[in-house]
């Protein structure tokens, strides 16, 4: 099943989300129209008087590169899910990417500039633009479903991730992580870092144990760079062999474990950098904010017999007894960005390529999701996608990974590019 559908009326007030079922009758019926795609949104033709809404608790599991919003009734139903996917890495670069050029610049024969110092401080709670990326996608979207639903309040996900101990347990001071829910946090980064992969033979979707890459009984440690995942088969197989003993003909597999098991802590860090600014954010909308740790959140789904996936964590924040998911097919959003402001693109040594021409082009921008109807030709046929309008006129697209171009005279848009792309 899908998403259920938001509706408003014609003053634009939220109303209760309908069944998709529901809303095709609304538009065969004539009685609502289509008043955004994405997220999918009706509005009737008539204002509604009095309206029995009832409120939605939005949840939200953030993370470093893919963060889950589910809309759950008070009567823990889940009718709506997304996953949000983070462009951070690709800010860095970019910011990278400047820096770099900025600094040739500067070692160049050209006039000396001074200096300044006056912009060099930076404001309190100053988060880099990468981590701030993170935060400030979470906010609109936030802001843009309490336009198209009644929100009565937010759930978050604090996670900490505690991570000196992740890099050595053994440190004091960690009883804490002894109680109920002992080893939920080490485990789930574990199964986020392999990739929920038996280490050793790569099988899926079976029991996993943590196993200790260099033995416990000659000398190994519990630091997290020293675990892995293991299936109980290949786990009995190594018993206190070290990884060379055991993988002596396997010398690619032994690299890649070996390389893998020194990964960076960086997505920890990142949520850890976050977490307290997001809440902050959801605070100022002015509906009360409640949070819940990372253990609980496993703990829960664990419990529920839910699979893992951004949106159903989402669901899972916070105190819950039983959860019924009423959606299935949920909608994926990927940050896209606006697109560069730099006309003249160069390579990598800071010599122009090629100039973007200004926008728009012939009515469309990069980003715009139209529907192209083609008469005849090799690409006849009606489809809808994201378009790059070119200068001669033409729309290229990407659809099912094969890149084509059509006239734009053909196409017709449907979603203005808003920074993401949906799927």
């Amino acid at each position: 099943m899908s998403n259920y559908v938001f509706i408003i009326d014609a003053q634009k007030t939220p109303m209760n989300p309908i069944h998709p079922a529901q809303a095709r009758k609304l538009l065969e019926q004539g009685k609502a129209a289509v008043f955004r795609r994405y997220p999918f949104t009706l509005i009737l033709k008539r204002t509604i008087d009095n309206p029995v809404v009832y409120p939605l608790t939005l949840k939200i599991d953030p993370g470093s590169k893919v963060t889950g919003l589910a809309l759950v009734t008070d009567r823990n139903q889940v009718i709506w899910g997304m996953e949000l996917e983070h462009r951070g890495q690709q800010i860095k670069l970019a910011l990278d990417s400047r820096r770099a050029l900025r600094r040739g610049r500067r070692s160049r024969n050209t006039r000396y500039r001074q200096p300044r110092f006056l912009n060099r401080k930076r404001p309190q709670g100053w988060l880099s633009p990468s981590l701030m990326h993170r935060v400030l996608t979470t906010e609109t979207w936030v802001k843009r479903l309490c336009k198209f639903a009644l929100v009565g309040e937010i759930r978050q996900e604090l996670v900490k991730f505690d991570t000196q101990a992740l890099d050595k347990p053994e440190i004091s001071g960690c009883e804490y992580q002894q109680g109920t829910l002992f080893g939920y946090e080490v485990r789930e980064y574990l199964l986020v870092k392999w990739e929920r992969k038996c280490a050793y033979c790569g099988v899926e979707n079976v029991p996993l144990q943590v196993e200790h890459i260099h033995p416990r009984a000659k000398g190994g440690t519990n630091r997290i760079s020293n675990l892995c995942l293991a299936c109980e088969k290949c786990n009995i197989k190594k018993g206190t062999k070290s990884i060379e003993q055991y993988l002596p003909k396997k010398p690619d597999l032994l690299k890649r474990i070996l390389a893998q098991a020194k990964g960076s802590l960086k997505d920890a860090a990142a949520v850890n950098a976050t977490r307290w600014a997001l809440l902050n954010r959801l605070k100022e909308t002015g509906l009360p904010v409640l949070t819940g740790t990372g253990g609980q959140t496993k703990y829960n789904r664990t419990r529920l017999g839910l699979p893992k996936t951004h949106w159903l964590d989402a669901a899972c924040v916070g105190v819950t007894k039983t959860l019924q998911v009423l959606s299935e097919h949920i909608l994926n959003v990927k940050a896209t960005g606006f697109g560069g402001r730099q006309r003249c693109q160069t390579n990598k040594y800071g010599y122009p390529v090629k100039h973007r021409p200004l926008r728009p082009i012939f009515g469309f921008c990069t980003g715009d999701i139209v529907q192209a109807t083609v008469l005849k030709g090799k690409h006849q046929g009606t489809f809808t996608a994201r378009v790059c309008p070119m200068s001669d006129g033409r729309g290229e697209f990407v659809i099912n990974k094969k890149r084509f171009s059509v006239k734009l005279d053909y196409c017709k848009a449907v979603h203005r590019q808003d920074g993401y792309s949906y799927a």
